[in-house]
């Protein structure tokens, strides 16, 4: 069966805004392996539309290598857009969902298309959401050494005490870490 994985980045305060944390070539990097290796991505519609900024990079390259690549990984993998208020997207790799988030992540953990590669959720809001329906299986949060002082904070809306085990770390030059966990109570 397909790992749901969280991959999201946050300030060491906990805030998850896409302008507070300092992104750069290792980040970046890091990122399009990880996409790479990945079945599919589920958004919600804010995160889905902010990440429609990186389709001017296929259009426009930057003179940065690292975003370019990052762009070509995230047009790449497939999108699985969750919303209300939406009625289309027209990213070539994208679809509205039309299944409950529940039933859309259990029928693609348990979808044989794509072989066993992963499932990212990349939404704050949708991280909160399958982590009180005990569907993620790991969370890869990459903390960037700035304190925000405001902004969404990750984990806001989760009111009971779950558990992790910290699997491992990796420490980019920058400063930022990411910890990856799995909730204790899908130990092996």
């Amino acid at each position: 069966m397909k790992k749901l994985i969280a991959a999201i980045n946050m300030t060491v305060d906990g805030i998850c805004d896409h302008t507070a944390g300092v992104p750069d070539e290792e980040i970046h990097q890091h990122y399009t392996e990880l996409l790479g290796q990945g079945d599919a991505i589920l958004y919600g519609r804010t995160t889905y539309q902010l990440m429609e900024f990186w389709r001017t990079f296929l259009e426009n390259p930057s003179e940065e290598k690292s975003m370019n690549d990052f762009a070509m990984a995230i047009d790449k993998i497939p999108k699985i857009v969750f919303s209300h208020t939406l009625k289309n997207v027209d990213w070539k790799s994208a679809r509205l969902s039309n299944r409950s988030l529940e039933e859309e992540v259990l029928a693609l953990k348990q979808s044989p298309d794509g072989g066993s590669k992963d499932i990212f959720v990349g939404s704050p809001g949708l991280i909160v959401a399958l982590t009180k329906l005990n569907l993620i299986d790991e969370y890869q949060l990459c903390v960037h050494p700035v304190i925000a002082g405001s902004g969404l904070p990750l984990f806001k809306n989760i009111s009971d005490r779950i558990v992790l085990k910290l699997i491992k770390t990796k420490t980019f030059s920058g400063g930022a870490i990411i910890l990856y966990y799995k909730p204790a109570t899908k130990e092996e």
